[in-house]
């Protein structure tokens, strides 16, 4: 007798998605969570598109990658969070293509049996992304459009954790 495929709620989400289609907090927390029933702990951050930046309305992002780059760049950075946390799970979400104010771009969501590695192993992951990430955002202004630069304060927060790799001008 053949086995019937598993169903979608107990397969394995992939670690790290990039995709053009907005996503579901609740529904990527509840999976992951699935994943060990030992979890004690979630954090998860989601990052928005702003409005304003630099002083001027932002009217849309339109965010680039290089496929398969970008994911195997994200999950080495998964794979340092195992390496200095004590966590269960880790999903990233990112989000490509035309983007507007308030849009989701960005989840992080870490599960631990305790809350102190979730939040850093989250934050970690965060500050990578932000600095590391093979993303090229462009937004689009009353002034025209611009490419966003990396920010000194993102390397900073990357030191924190040991890592120095400057990225701003």
């Amino acid at each position: 007798m053949d086995s019937l495929p598993e169903s979608p709620a107990a397969m394995t989400l992939p670690r790290v998605s990039i995709q053009l289609d907005d996503f579901d907090l609740s529904a990527e927390v509840a999976a992951l969570r699935r994943e060990n029933k030992g979890v004690g702990a979630v954090c998860s951050f989601v990052g928005t598109v702003r409005d304003r930046n630099e002083g001027d309305q932002v009217a849309s992002m339109e965010l680039e990658h290089y496929p398969g780059m970008t994911e195997k760049s994200i999950e080495a950075m998964v794979d340092e969070a195992f390496r200095r946390f004590d966590i269960f799970g880790a999903r990233v979400i990112h989000r490509v293509g035309l983007l507007q104010p308030l849009d989701q771009i960005v989840l992080v969501a870490v599960t631990s049996a305790h809350r102190g590695q979730s939040f850093q192993a989250c934050e970690f992951l965060m500050d990578y992304l932000k600095t590391q990430a093979p993303f090229w955002k462009k937004e689009e202004t009353a002034q025209g459009a611009r490419w966003v630069d990396a920010r000194v304060s993102d390397d900073a927060a990357l030191a924190r954790w040991g890592i120095t790799l400057g990225n701003a001008a």
